[in-house]
C-alpha cells in the first residue's frame, strides 16, 4: 500500500500493484502532484499516517502517536534513528551536565517525532521554542556548540494561530505539583546548597534574571582560555544603565579555581536578592533600588572544572588514596588553563607606586599600566576581562572571596620593601580599608572571634582583618590593580581553612556569611558623594576630587558624579579639572551621618599643571589598554595555505565522528 499527499489539484492515491515498472510509471505521473513535508503547506499536510510513538528517547512525550515523513525530511523511523539529529537528543543531558534537561530533548522531539492526531501532523509552539532558547542558548554557548537547526524557532515551529501545542505541558504540569505547596505563589527561591557545573551555574544566573528582568540582567565580561564565559549578574532598579549618584559595586569569587565556596555563595546571593526583593523584603530593596551590584561569581570557570573533577575523584570509593576534601585545597585547578596565577598576573603598579614616592605632586590614582606589562608578561584572558570590566564600570568598594584561611585582607599586597615578604605595607587610605575589612569581620558569625582557629596563620588579637604584606607579600595583585588604576576600593576575603569543603558545610557557611556580605554591599553608602559640574550645568567627567592630608585622588564618572568613603571629621575637599579653576570646600562628617553631599561648580580657566607631573619617569596616558593590540589572537582564526579556517574541533565532535554517520557540521559555531 503505498499513500500520497495530494496537492490541491491532485486525488489522495492508493494502490496495490505487483508491477513495479507500473509504479514508477504512476510516481513520474504524479511527481507535481506529491509533496513531503517540510515542503508541504500545512493544507497540504492534513492528511497524516498516524502511527504508535515507539521512539525510546521520545517515550515521555505528551502524545502517543507520530508520523513520517516528519517536520524535517526524515522518512521514516529507521531514517532518523540512524540521522545525527536523534543522536543528539540521546546524549544531549550529558553533553550539558544535566542543563535544560529534559526540556531540550522534548522540544527536539516535537519536530523529529512531531504530534500526529485525528490524521493531522500537528506542529509545536514557536512561543515555546522561543521560551527555551532564551533559557538554554548560554548551555550550548558554554560547550562551544551551535543551536540545532532543527531547533530553529521561525523554521519549525509555528503560532497559536495555526493550530500548535506545547510539547512541555505535561512537564510543566509535574513541576507545578511538585511546588504547589509553596504559599508566596513562586516568588521565593528554593535554594539548593549543592555544588553547581559551569553549566549549571550559567543557568542558575540567567533563570534568576529572568525571574527578576525588572531589577537584573547578565552579561559576559569575556571568556576562559577554554572559551567558557566569564558571566556577571547586575542587580539594580534600572539594570543596565548607570544612575546620577548611584554607586556602584562589585564581588567576585573563584578567583582560584580551586577555592570555591565564594563562588557558591555569590549564586546563593544572586538568587536571595531576587526572591527577597520580589517577597517585599525592605532591607533588599532598598540596597538593590539605591545600589548597582555586579556579581561575578566564578572568574576562573576553567580551574573550578579541574577542581572539581580532582574532589570527584578522591571521592571514589575505589581510590584507596582518598584524603577528602581539604586535601585538594592548595594546587590542584588553583591557577587558570595556562596555569597562571590569576592574582599575580594584574600589572605591578605597587611599585611604580613606591618609585614614585620622593616626588612632590606624584599620583597614587590612576596609574597607567606600562607598555612593558604588555610586552613581557603572558596575559590570562580572565585578567584582561577583569582588566576591562575595572576600567568600564565606576565600581566603587569590591570584594574578592578567596580560601584556605579565616581573615579579611586589605592593600597593600605587596611589601613596601621587596626584600621583606611580612612587612605592614599601609595605602593612603588606611582607615578606610580598615573600616570596610572590620565591617565584613564583625558582622561575620566567627571571623572577628580571636578564639576561632585560624588555619595555622596567626591573627590573635587582629580581630579578623590584616594588612596584605603584613601578611606575606606578592606583587601583580587585583586588589593592588583596583587601588591603583580605578576608584575602587578592594578588600580580599578569605572565607575559611577549607578551601573545597563538604557539601554538608555550604548551607552553614551561607549562614556566617550571608550578614557579612549584606552588611558589606550596604557599607557603600558611607562617605561623600555628590556632582561636578560647569558653570552650564554640565557634569565634567574625569575631575580629580582631592581631600587633603591623604595623598590618593579619585575622578568623577561620566555624568560627573563622584563617591568618596570618607570616616566621620572634618576635611577639606578639592574639586579639579583640566581648564577649570579648582574649587574647594571644607566639610564636617558627624558620627550619625552616614553619607552627605557635596556638589563642585568649576569655572573655566587655563591651568597649566605642576611640572613635576611631567618628570615623573615612565608616565604614560592612562586611555592607553592594550596598545600593541596583544589579544587580537583571541579574535583571529588560523587559515591553512589554501586560505581555509584551521579550527580545533570541541571536545563533544567524538561523539558523532566516529559512528559513521553524515557529519553534524550544523553543530560547530562560525561553520
Amino acid at each position: 500500500m503505498i499513500n500520497f499527499v495530494r496537492r490541491s489539484d491532485c486525488h489522495i492515491i492508493q494502490f496495490m500493484d505487483n508491477n513495479m515498472l507500473t509504479v514508477l510509471i504512476l510516481l513520474s505521473a504524479l511527481a507535481t502532484c506529491l509533496c513531503i513535508p517540510p515542503q508541504c503547506t500545512p493544507e497540504e499536510a492534513a492528511i497524516a499516517q498516524c502511527i504508535e510513538m515507539v521512539l525510546g528517547y521520545c517515550q515521555d512525550v505528551p502524545y502517543s502517536h507520530t508520523t513520517f515523513p516528519n517536520i524535517v525530511g526524515h522518512r521514516s523511523r529507521q531514517d532518523l534513528e540512524i540521522g545525527a539529529e536523534y543522536l543528539l537528543l540521546s546524549v544531549i543531558q550529558g553533553l550539558l551536565k544535566g542543563e535544560c534537561s529534559p526540556d531540550i530533548r522534548l522540544l527536539g522531539c516535537s519536530v523529529l517525532a512531531p504530534r500526529c492526531q485525528d490524521g493531522r501532523l500537528m506542529k509545536p509552539c514557536r512561543s515555546i521554542c522561543e521560551m527555551v532558547k532564551k533559557s538554554c542558548i548560554h548551555a550550548f554557548e558554554a560547550i562551544q556548540m551551535a543551536w540545532p537547526y532543527f531547533l530553529d524557532c521561525d523554521r519549525f515551529f509555528v503560532g497559536r494561530e495555526e493550530g500548535c501545542y506545547d510539547p512541555l505541558s505535561e512537564l510543566r504540569e509535574k513541576q507545578e505539583v511538585a511546588f504547589a505547596n509553596i504559599s508566596d505563589g513562586g516568588l521565593s527561591t528554593i535554594i539548593q546548597f549543592t555544588y553547581h557545573s559551569n553549566s549549571q551555574m550559567f543557568s542558575i544566573l540567567k533563570k534568576t534574571a529572568a525571574k527578576c528582568p525588572h531589577i537584573s540582567q547578565t552579561y559576559s565580561i569575556g571568556r576562559s582560555v577554554e572559551g567558557k564565559d566569564l558571566l556577571v549578574i547586575e542587580f539594580s532598579n534600572n539594570p543596565g544603565q548607570h544612575d546620577l549618584l548611584e554607586p556602584e559595586i562589585k564581588l567576585i569569587g573563584n578567583m582560584h579555581g580551586n577555592e570555591v565556596l565564594g563562588r557558591q555563595l555569590l549564586i546563593y546571593l544572586a538568587q536571595y536578592l531576587c526572591s527577597e526583593y520580589l517577597l517585599g523584603n525592605e532591607r533588599i530593596q532598598t540596597l538593590i533600588n539605591t545600589t548597582r551590584i555586579h556579581i561575578l561569581p566564578s572568574m576562573n570557570p576553567d580551574g573550578y572544572e579541574i577542581a572539581a573533577s580532582e574532589v570527584a575523584d578522591r571521592n571514589d570509593p575505589e581510590n584507596i588514596y582518598q584524603e577528602g576534601h581539604e586535601y585538594n585545597g592548595w594546587t590542584s585547578g588553583r591557577a587558570n588553563a595556562q596555569n597562571l596565577d590569576l592574582n599575580r598576573n594584574f600589572p605591578d603598579l605597587t611599585s611604580i607606586f613606591y618609585n614614585r614616592r620622593r616626588f612632590r605632586h606624584f599620583r597614587s590614582d590612576h596609574i597607567p599600566i606600562p607598555d612593558s606589562y604588555w610586552l613581557n608578561k603572558v596575559i590570562a584572558p580572565e585578567t584582561y576581562a577583569v582588566m576591562k570590566w575595572i576600567r568600564s564600570y565606576p565600581f566603587v568598594i569590591s570584594a574578592s572571596l578567596h580560601g584556605g584561611e579565616l581573615v579579611i585582607s586589605y592593600p597593600f599586597d605587596f611589601s613596601r620593601h621587596p626584600q621583606e615578604e611580612r612587612m605592614y605595607s599601609p595605602t593612603p587610605d588606611e582607615q578606610i580599608f580598615r573600616q570596610l575589612a572590620r565591617i565584613y569581620a564583625d558582622a561575620h558569625a566567627t571571623m572577628s572571634n580571636n578564639d576561632t582557629e585560624k588555619c595555622g596563620a596567626s591573627f590573635a588579637n587582629k580581630g579578623g582583618i590584616t594588612n596584605g604584606a603584613q601578611w606575606y607579600s606578592f606583587a601583580g595583585g587585583m586588589s593592588d590593580f583596583n587601588y591603583l588604576h580605578s576608584n575602587c576600593y578592594e578588600i580580599t576575603v578569605e572565607l575559611g581553612c577549607d578551601k573545597f569543603p563538604s557539601e554538608e558545610e555550604l548551607y552553614p557557611e551561607w549562614l556566617r556569611n550571608k550578614e557579612a556580605l549584606l552588611s558589606f554591599m550596604e557599607s557603600v553608602h558611607r562617605g561623600i558623594n555628590g556632582i561636578v559640574k560647569d558653570e552650564h550645568g554640565n557634569g565634567i567627567k574625569g575631575a580629580t576630587i582631592t581631600v587633603r592630608g591623604v595623598r590618593h585622588d579619585i575622578t568623577t564618572a561620566e555624568d560627573g558624579d563622584y563617591w568618596r568613603l570618607l570616616n566621620p571629621g572634618v576635611h577639606i575637599m578639592t574639586a579639579a579639572a583640566s581648564g577649570y579653576s579648582k574649587s574647594s570646600k571644607r566639610i564636617n562628617m558627624p558620627r550619625n551621618v552616614r553619607v552627605g553631599r557635596v556638589d563642585f561648580v568649576l569655572k573655566k580657566a587655563p591651568r597649566e599643571p605642576s611640572l613635576d607631573y611631567f618628570n615623573i619617569p615612565e608616565l604614560d596616558n592612562y586611555e592607553r589598554f592594550d596598545p600593541f593590540n596583544q589579544f587580537e589572537q583571541y579574535s583571529q582564526r588560523e587559515l591553512g595555505e589554501n586560505g581555509e579556517e584551521i579550527t580545533e574541533k570541541p571536545w563533544w565532535w567524538a561523539y558523532f565522528s566516529q559512528l559513521g554517520i553524515s557529519a553534524p557540521t550544523w553543530l560547530l559555531r562560525n561553520y
